[in-house]
């Protein structure tokens, strides 16, 4: 017999299983002591799956459920049998570690998960009892509650709802929001420099500049990184004498990039930004891209260089990857734990300082409610610091003045 330590047995869970199938993004689902998919839990993963929820997404709900199966367990209790006091008593076990009716004595205590990882676990048990009950499940546990109160923003049409209150989940976890992570205009700089330059002695790019371009377009449009990677050429519009543009077309992608939420939206762009663009269309031309793809306009923008791969659309990986050599090159001068994700919170951040509209940025974010834009960013202020933040037409300006004169 196994001497097993209770705060570590509390984290055995049933299984958490990736699943590939050819031609399709990877999914994943919840093993059982069977080795089979948890049915019920199958069931609900199988409605995210079909109604487009992205496999991120349906990885946490897949991890939510299965600590959520496991402590069912531990209380000897039947996943359609549940009592109010089973909500409650998982939002304490994830937040101490610890199972039901157990306490620590002494300073050793089991790792806890941040209020944000309880609150999307506690989420997905919500979520799949929600889904269960569409199904004719009939659970005593209150999943939530009306209230007159709610969030100052309103949407157009709140008024014709059924419900005028707001719904509130019984169980939740109070978060206290942080300010969004962002770059400051120097460390951008610093980033694109370290992907290339450009030598006015030769009037050439040195470095890589597909990885250029790929930064720079994340500091003007505020892409998600899937977003980026799904681009292909036919979704840029160069300016031809009127402003250029992106569009932003959900598509399926070959190494699971996604447009999320699969909203279509159209981005204009500055000439400097595009002109990027065509210099770097010009090299894949040069290393001889347009002989080799029988569609061009077809083609991914990003794409690989070198390799048995060359010319096939560049995997997620490969960006995170790039991040680490960048974050190593300039290990004192760039903050820890960076990321692509950082450059969308600063473009937010930028546009709001400087006074865009909410529902403006929001748009051009790509968010269904603007609620989600108020709510991600409402820490911005008017601190003369942050305002730095906002500069881009003077960096812009500069950036010009530095090339039109060489």
């Amino acid at each position: 017999m196994l001497d097993v330590n209770p705060a570590q047995e509390v984290w055995k869970v049933p299984k958490i299983q990736r699943v590939s199938i050819a031609d399709q993004d990877p999914t994943w689902t919840v093993i059982g002591p069977d080795l089979l998919p948890i049915g019920p839990i199958e069931d609900y993963l199988e409605f995210l799956r079909q109604t487009g929820s992205s496999p991120n997404t349906v990885r946490a709900y897949a991890t939510g459920l299965g600590k959520w199966w496991r402590f069912l367990d531990l209380r000897d209790r039947q996943w359609d049998a549940i009592r109010f006091e089973d909500l409650t008593g998982f939002l304490g076990w994830l937040r101490t570690g610890l199972p039901p009716d157990m306490s620590v004595i002494g300073t050793d205590r089991p790792e806890q998960l941040s209020d944000a990882t309880v609150a999307l676990r506690l989420q997905s048990v919500r979520s799949f009892y929600v889904f269960h009950q569409w199904r004719g499940l009939q659970i005593l546990p209150a999943l939530s509650s009306s209230s007159q109160f709610g969030p100052p923003y309103k949407s157009f049409l709140h008024h014709t709802h059924r419900n005028g209150s707001n719904q509130r989940a019984t169980v939740r976890v109070r978060q206290r929001r942080k300010a969004a992570p962002t770059l400051t205009p120097t460390q951008i700089a610093l980033i694109k420099d370290t992907c290339a330059t450009f030598d006015s002695r030769v009037r050439a790019w040195e470095g890589v500049l597909r990885d250029r371009l790929f930064f720079n377009l994340l500091e003007e449009t505020g892409l998600r990184i899937g977003e980026a990677l799904s681009l292909q050429h036919r979704d840029w519009h160069s300016g031809g004498g009127e402003n250029p543009y992106l569009e932003v077309v959900p598509r399926p992608h070959p190494h699971g990039a996604r447009v999320k939420g699969g909203n279509y939206r159209k981005l204009y762009i500055s000439d400097d930004l595009d002109q990027l663009y065509a210099e770097h269309l010009w090299q894949l031309c040069d290393l001889g891209m347009d002989l080799v793809t029988p569609r061009m306009d077809e083609a991914y923008v990003f794409v690989n260089l070198h390799g048995s791969n060359r010319f096939g659309p560049i995997r997620p990986e490969t960006i995170y990857k790039l991040v680490a050599r960048i974050s190593r090159a300039n290990v004192s001068k760039l903050p820890q734990g960076w990321s692509p994700h950082w450059f969308r919170h600063t473009h937010a951040t930028a546009l709001l300082l400087t006074g865009s509209p909410i529902h403006v940025v929001s748009r051009r974010l790509g968010h269904r409610d603007v609620q989600t834009t108020l709510n991600t960013y409402a820490w911005v202020t008017e601190d003369e610091e942050l305002k730095a933040l906002a500069d881009w037409k003077t960096l812009t300006r500069k950036w010009r003045a530095v090339h039109e004169t060489s």
